[in-house]
């Protein structure tokens, strides 16, 4: 045993194999990661640190009854409650791999429980003899490789919780999207409902011409034609509001159900932006977090299998509490101690492929979590442009739907003098039409894009 442990401490001050190195993050450069929402070819010049995507979320989205389908779809979500759960598995592992450094303790032998027997010496004398052992064993980590299976659980307990609140995240969006969406196709199918009205004013209009001579059926059958179409879309916007109401109903736990809310008018949502320093990213993003665990995860696989290289060492005690076959009663505890130490010499090349492929798993992780940082800056940036595109197209939109709504009542007053065709008619009504719900969609993708900003800045937070 004496000779196990100098042999032990030995091989340990002479080895350099750095088993017990602390993972550290690697050198990243987060300079410019956000393009300038104007410039073509400058990055955004951030002003300060704060960030959108540090807000809470209730004071993102105002609206009552989003922050109730929000509180809803956090408790009851599927794929959120499965990722608690997740946390909660690593968590019992974490556990597990901190009490390895504590010594094992069994009652019994391999072979049973203990031995209790009658032996019979004379044919008056009988004599009861019994054996019950117990054994302790406790591995030295010496050369770390308990240490770093526990600290790459660590890594990947700490991955779980990013994907919890990467999915957490996930859900906030979802729902906002989801809710706003409705309140698009509320709005779509109010001016379709509006215009086909007029659209059926014109074809009554154009049927009395007709009756009276001044017009053609063919001008006739291009009015009804007209009124249709604007029949068919409102099926349309009906269709998928009832799709939309059944999406978002999944999303926040119940069955598919008539979604209350409230217009797209009364929505309200930040104009004024921060996105912090691209540094902030690596701990505000979960995702990107998550692959830095990852990598850090891998890191620690490395270090457990270098550490394979070198000895297992092994100490521990028996302990059996036993009569000797009779020998002196009562029994008493016959205690031994024993070592042993296992270095691995010719392992078929198993140890050296595992130390090869755990440092591939380490570049591939860290070519993850580089990427990962590229993605989120792209989407910080993407999310900046789509606002600022969306809102000036529906600033335009509105002008335009100005002058069109003009020409539509100049238009139907020209036609009733005969000033004008039913063509000009038709075509004003339809352009208006067109650029009332483009503006509506731009107004709807504005608001996504604020979704997208604060989910891109790692929002989602209480």
């Amino acid at each position: 045993m004496k000779k196990i442990m100098i042999f032990a401490a030995v091989s340990l001050l002479m080895s350099s194999c750095g088993v017990y190195n602390k993972y550290e993050r690697p050198a990243v450069d987060t300079k410019g990661l956000f393009r300038d929402t104007i410039s073509d070819v400058d990055t955004l010049v951030v002003q300060d640190t704060a960030s959108f995507g540090n807000l809470p979320w209730r004071s993102v989205f105002t609206d009552a009854q989003l922050r109730q389908y929000i509180e809803q779809g956090l408790e009851k979500n599927a794929n959120l409650q499965n990722a608690v759960l997740t946390v909660q598995m690593y968590e019992t592992m974490l556990k597990a791999a901190k009490l390895a450094f504590l010594p094992a303790i069994n009652f019994g032998t391999q072979n049973g429980m203990g031995t209790i027997s009658t032996i019979y010496t004379d044919p008056s004398v009988t004599t009861k003899s019994y054996t019950l052992p117990v054994t302790a064993s406790w591995t030295l980590d010496l050369f770390g490789n308990i240490l770093s299976q526990k600290r790459s659980t660590q890594m990947k307990m700490l991955g779980a919780k990013d994907y919890q609140m990467a999915v957490r995240a996930q859900v906030i969006g979802g729902v906002a999207n989801a809710y706003y969406t409705l309140l698009m196709l509320d709005e779509q199918l109010r001016i379709v409902t509006e215009m086909s009205g007029m659209a059926k004013e014109t074809w009554e209009m154009m049927k009395l011409q007709y009756q009276l001579g001044r017009m053609r059926s063919t001008s006739v059958q291009s009015a009804e034609a007209a009124y249709l179409a604007t029949q068919t879309q409102a099926n349309e916007f009906k269709r998928q509001i009832r799709a939309t109401e059944n999406a978002l109903s999944l999303l926040i736990g119940q069955a598919g159900q008539q979604i209350p809310r409230s217009t797209l008018a009364e929505q309200s949502l930040p104009t004024e932006f921060s996105t912090g320093v691209g540094f902030a990213l690596l701990k505000n993003r979960p995702d990107v977090h998550n692959a830095e665990m990852t990598l850090a995860s891998c890191f620690h696989d490395v270090q457990t299998a270098r550490s394979q290289f070198y000895p297992n060492i092994t100490v521990g005690a028996t302990g059996a509490f036993t009569n000797s076959n009779g020998a002196f009663n009562p029994g008493k505890w016959l205690l031994s101690l024993f070592g042993s130490l296992t270095q691995p010499i010719f392992n078929r090349g198993a140890l050296t492929a595992n130390l090869k492929v755990s440092k591939i798993k380490y570049e591939q992780a860290f070519n993850n979590w580089q990427n990962a940082i590229l993605q989120a800056g792209n989407e910080v940036s993407n999310a900046l442009v789509n606002y600022n595109s969306y809102d000036a197209n529906s600033k335009l939109e509105a002008q335009r739907i100005e002058v069109l709504t003009k020409n539509v009542e100049d238009t139907r007053a020209l036609y009733k003098s005969s000033g004008s065709s039913y063509l000009e008619v038709l075509t004003a009504q339809t352009q208006l039409l067109n650029a009332q719900l483009s503006k509506v969609g731009d107004d709807f993708s504005k608001m996504q894009a604020v979704v997208s900003l604060y989910t891109a800045l790692g929002g989602g937070g209480k």
